[in-house]
């Protein structure tokens, strides 16, 4: 009896990412649903906006890059861009950018004038400072976007009871097998997950390919200066905002980012970098991931009960599995040729469930070739060397 009892409750607990992925079909259709009500492409509100860029060296297809900003659809922006000094290798390419499109309000600096182990976020806090409008919009340096951009992720602000926005992304193309399974990742894991959250609690973060807000919601909780040392500054930007009792907005609406990785062991040095952040700033979510992990449990499940309740377990994972990636990606997204990558999920998932075992116990991460370890929150260098150089 009480051999039928645990394998009972195993049987439950096996079947605890069904739950997590019908919360994801149910909570993927009601975001993208009215989609297009929720984006204003053309809105008429249209307020002063600096548009702030922290650049650190030379991103796969920069230039493209930095133009699409410089081709917006909108009346009254400026660009900021910050680079470390005028030796790096960024500077020709802004210095072209201003040459090719005179009529923009295009600035660079040089360096953050601040000592801080996260170099973005104290080149933010200068650009912050000089920036010449009350609306910002911040985005990393490898984002393209299209005309409409500035209109679209600046809408939402008319709402005084939004305090932030951001957006998705998607790549702009995929090439290899590690772009492609990136890819794969996004639209099966991350975004599902960004969805859950926003059904249950709400959005409390941002993404940095887009974050605005305005220089009050920023000054709400003491700049960016109260974040230069630690990890995931996107992700805190927004749950700050959050705090001061506004909403943040998640747009249904896509810019696009460049791969900058091309071999499966940068993709999992990337991820194995966020997840151990993540699992440093929210310890028990991270730890409820292995009720969301289908993969596993029904391996487990089929190797422990041949069969027929083998079998429907293993047919479950890959129906709901299938579902959710078509459902945001392709109906969602509007993703074409998304079923060709369809079984490229389960090496994600294989993937993600080994990183997520090497990040218990895991208090270190390596950024931009500079080992770093994470204490009370904080990044701290594992070894402080001339050589080495702050990450951005």
């Amino acid at each position: 009896m009480i051999s039928k009892v645990a394998d009972t409750l195993f049987l439950i607990l096996a079947a605890s990412p069904f739950i997590y992925y019908l919360l994801v079909l149910y909570g993927t259709w009601r975001f993208f649903l009215n989609s297009k009500d929720r984006v204003l492409p053309n809105s008429d509100f249209t307020p002063p906006v600096s548009n702030l860029k922290p650049v650190r060296g030379l991103d796969p297809e920069a230039y493209e890059n930095f133009a699409s900003y410089c081709r917006q659809d909108y009346p009254d922006y400026e660009l900021i861009f910050c680079v470390s000094d005028e030796n790096d290798a960024a500077v020709p390419v802004l210095e072209k950018l201003m040459r090719d499109f005179p009529e923009r309000r295009i600035r660079v600096l040089y360096g953050s004038g601040r000592d801080a182990i996260n170099d973005k976020v104290a080149k933010l806090v200068r650009m912050v400072n000089e920036a010449q409008h009350e609306v910002l919009v911040i985005n990393d340096s490898d984002v393209r976007v299209e005309p409409n951009y500035l209109r679209t992720v600046v809408a939402p602000l008319r709402d005084p009871k939004v305090g932030g926005v951001t957006c998705l992304y998607v790549s702009t193309q995929d090439k290899t097998f590690t772009q492609h399974l990136q890819s794969i990742g996004m639209y099966s894991d991350f975004y599902p997950g960004i969805l859950v959250a926003r059904q249950l609690d709400g959005i409390k973060f941002t993404l940095g390919p887009t974050i605005v807000t305005t220089r009050s919601r920023l000054a709400g909780f003491g700049g960016y200066e109260t974040i230069e040392n630690k990890p995931a500054d996107d992700l805190l930007v927004g749950r700050l905002i959050a705090q001061q009792g506004v909403k943040v907005e998640l747009l249904p609406y896509a810019v696009q980012t460049v791969p900058d990785f091309d071999t499966p062991r940068a993709l999992f040095s990337k991820r194995l970098r966020w997840m151990t952040v993540m699992r440093h700033m929210r310890p028990w979510g991270h730890a409820g991931l292995v009720f969301t992990q289908g993969l596993p449990w029904c391996v487990t499940v089929a190797l422990t009960h041949p069969g027929i309740i083998g079998l429907g377990y293993v047919g479950a994972y890959v129906g709901f599995r299938v579902a959710m990636t078509w459902l945001v990606g392709a109906w969602g997204m509007r993703q074409q040729g998304l079923w060709k990558k369809m079984p490229l999920i389960v090496v994600w998932d294989a993937t993600a469930f080994v990183i997520w075992l090497l990040t218990f116990g895991r208090n270190s991460i390596r950024w931009r070739n500079v080992d770093y370890r994470i204490r009370e929150g904080m990044l701290v260098p594992a070894a402080a060397s001339p050589a080495q150089s702050p990450p951005q």
